[in-house]
């Protein structure tokens, strides 16, 4: 992909996951291959060889004030956090760029899991007298970009998907369209989740433990996008550009070529590809990579989850060479899928 392809530009990652908080262990991880997995407890999966990706390594009061920490959810926590991170990797300073031209969007698939089930637990034990109504804010999956909003005061679009494996490309897809748009000079998107021991039983209860939800993550994967006129008129460090994004509701069998044809866009051959969510799993689609392509997959080193497509771009952005290019696919089971193109920084 030639540098007039680019549309949008990165100028800030940031990154919460089962390698550490920051993008050091993230680029540990992809440079040593090594997974950072653990073993779930045989006694909440019902066996043993089940791994998933908890970020144990994070502490929200390393970050946060003790009281501002506990009163948020754990997937705001990550939000917010890496939120954070992310600006002061694009070198923002909210209050210089005015709030109303910052927003943020999110993908999102188990946010608030553990308040909503302490919340409902609360109900069915103890009737509407049980019910915390302090727990009731963080419930919704929109809570984590909220708080964050509401922490650095951004009055920006702010939207949450949930959109199964591909949460995190959408709420990219969106946030380029409100920069194309006018409607803000900066945003904040990509995918935050949390894992909660109760998933993994409710997985196993439901039979998907083995399959889909295996490797299961958490954390979040942001990134600030600009376009490109804005981020060289204030001396920002480009650090990657996306270019086109192609997406597909559903590959109808028979028409599977089409459909990846569609997805992978004008013929070339990349420098890398990224996979998430569960394009790995898709038939024909990995086949029709290239074998000289490499493959970067990183839910089998960080885990997957609906919206950790945003910590598989951050991923791919720190791995790919000045200069190169590379297409992310990420895909759910039944659609929709996703393509975007993304080239390094040495290309702008």
């Amino acid at each position: 992909m030639s540098g007039d392809r680019m549309k949008i530009a990165i100028t800030g990652l940031s990154a919460i996951s089962a390698a550490g908080a920051g993008l050091e262990p993230v680029m540990q991880v992809i440079r040593s291959g090594q997974s950072a997995l653990k073993q779930v407890p045989p006694e909440l999966a019902g066996g043993e060889g089940h791994r998933w990706g908890r970020a144990d390594g994070f502490k929200a009061t390393d970050y946060l004030p003790p009281l501002k920490a506990r009163k948020l959810d754990r997937c705001s926590q990550f939000a917010v956090v890496a939120a954070g991170m992310a600006l002061r990797d694009a070198a923002i300073d909210v209050k210089e760029f005015g709030p109303e031209r910052i927003g943020i969007t999110l993908g999102c698939g188990f946010g608030g899991i553990a308040n909503s089930e302490e919340f409902l637990w609360g109900y069915f034990t103890g009737g509407p007298e049980g019910l915390v109504p302090m727990l009731f804010p963080n419930t919704v999956p929109n809570a984590p970009a909220s708080n964050a909003s509401i922490e650095y005061r951004f009055k920006g679009p702010n939207v949450t998907f949930v959109q199964r494996f591909c949460s995190a490309e959408v709420a990219v897809q969106m946030a380029c369209r409100f920069l194309e748009e006018d409607r803000a000079d900066v945003m904040i998107t990509g995918g935050v989740d949390e894992l909660d021991p109760f998933m993994i039983r409710a997985f196993r209860s439901i039979g998907q433990l083995g399959r889909y939800a295996a490797g299961f993550g958490e954390g979040a994967g942001l990134l600030v996008l600009e376009k490109p006129e804005h981020a060289r008129r204030r001396g920002a460090r480009i650090k990657a550009g996306l270019g086109d994004i192609r997406t597909v509701g559903r590959i109808l069998p028979g028409r599977e070529i089409e459909g990846y044809v569609r997805l992978a866009g004008p013929p070339r051959e990349p420098h890398m590809v990224s996979l998430s969510g569960v394009a790995a799993m898709i038939p024909g689609l990995v086949e029709r990579i290239p074998l000289s392509v490499p493959c970067l997959e990183t839910g089998e080193l960080l885990g997957r989850s609906l919206a950790m497509g945003g910590l598989a771009l951050v991923s791919l952005v720190l791995a790919l060479a000045p200069g190169a290019d590379a297409i992310h696919f990420s895909a759910s089971p039944e659609g929709p899928y996703y393509g975007i193109d993304v080239m390094g920084a040495g290309g702008l």
